[in-house]
């Protein structure tokens, strides 16, 4: 009744929605990078939508299912197979007992997605599954996955699948409607942003440089944020800012005039001035970049904004609904 990962990734970790209402602590949410590819993985298996999923960097792990398990994979694709076979993502997959999943190359996006139908059984700290790495609490023993590591599994099952054999389930979540589902694959990404506090502080010419050129993310970037590599910004003075709330998507100007992008481990306040934050409909699609990738913002209104973050979410209730009906046909057919 496990999931054993017989050779270890780079950072494979258990990640969920975030751990919220301990910011003023100095708690940070933490969860998942790319949280919208992290639902649609877990309503493929039935799952609500916030259950702890493991999130995944290339090269990833490879796993073993002591088991028979209903799983999903999402966010990036890194060319999965089980028992050497090729896998879909956004399919729902029945792995059966010792079958083995592994990832052979970073096909298109940075973060991939494992849900396990029923989840977990490991312990929440502070509400979350989240994997806290500088606390080392949190998901698996506060650290990313090692090898000989087992997590156990929430549900006992008896699928109707042979040993080392898998059934791809005939039902597919639209990739269409992802932001963005092939993040990664072109070299240059338009990123929607929303004026920041400090927004005003800029010269005319780093206001101009800011929506007219491409930033690349450098590889001195990770799950805490993305450093740019950029034509340096100026401010039009050096007075300091009061250390501020700051939040996934907050676009720093650091003092060399380089820009940061706060991701998933973000601190929980910063004294760098707030020029711009990325509007929460494109987490999605800045999680999935990495470095060598281009950005290019663009500002956007409030009303758009909203509207683009309703969409995901109508989706998102849609799909649910969906695979919900698909699973319990499947399993009452067959059972």
């Amino acid at each position: 009744m496990s999931l054993k990962i017989i050779k270890a990734g780079i950072l494979d970790t258990i990640q969920d929605m975030g751990r919220y209402g301990q910011q003023h602590l100095g708690i940070n949410p933490a969860g998942a990078m790319d949280k919208y590819a992290m639902q649609v993985t877990n309503i493929l298996v039935g799952n609500q939508p916030r259950e702890a999923t493991i999130e995944m960097h290339f090269p990833a792990s490879v796993f073993m299912f002591t088991q028979p398990a209903l799983i999903a994979l999402g966010g990036a694709d890194f060319s999965a197979s089980i028992n050497g076979e090729p896998v879909p993502n956004l399919h729902a997959i029945i792995v059966g007992k010792n079958d083995v999943l592994q990832f052979h190359r970073p096909v298109n996006g940075a973060r991939a997605y494992l849900a396990i139908g029923g989840g977990f059984a490991i312990n929440k700290w502070m509400n979350s599954y989240s994997t806290h790495l500088k606390a080392r609490v949190g998901g698996y023993k506060g650290r990313n996955l090692g090898k000989d590591d087992e997590l156990l599994l929430s549900q006992p099952s008896s699928f109707p699948v042979k040993q080392n054999d898998f059934i791809i389930l005939p039902w597919q979540a639209d990739a269409g409607c992802l932001p963005d589902s092939k993040a990664g694959s072109h070299d240059q990404k338009e990123i929607f942003v929303l004026p920041g506090n400090e927004w005003e502080r800029l010269t005319a010419e780093s206001k101009e440089n800011f929506t007219m050129t491409a930033f690349i993310i450098t590889q001195q970037s990770d799950r805490m944020g993305y450093r740019l590599n950029n034509i340096p910004l100026r401010s039009l003075t050096n007075e300091e800012v009061i250390s501020s709330a700051v939040s996934f998507g907050t676009v720093q100007l650091l003092p060399d005039g380089r820009l940061i992008v706060l991701m998933a481990d973000h601190q929980t306040t910063g004294g760098y001035p707030r020029v711009a934050h990325v509007i929460a409909a494109h987490h999605s699609k800045l999680a999935q970049m990495k470095a060598g990738n281009k950005i290019h913002f663009r500002f956007t209104d409030q009303q758009t904004a909203e509207k683009l973050f309703i969409k995901q979410q109508q989706h998102l209730l849609q799909l649910q609904n969906a695979c919900t009906f698909k699973l319990q046909e499947y399993f009452n057919n067959k059972g």
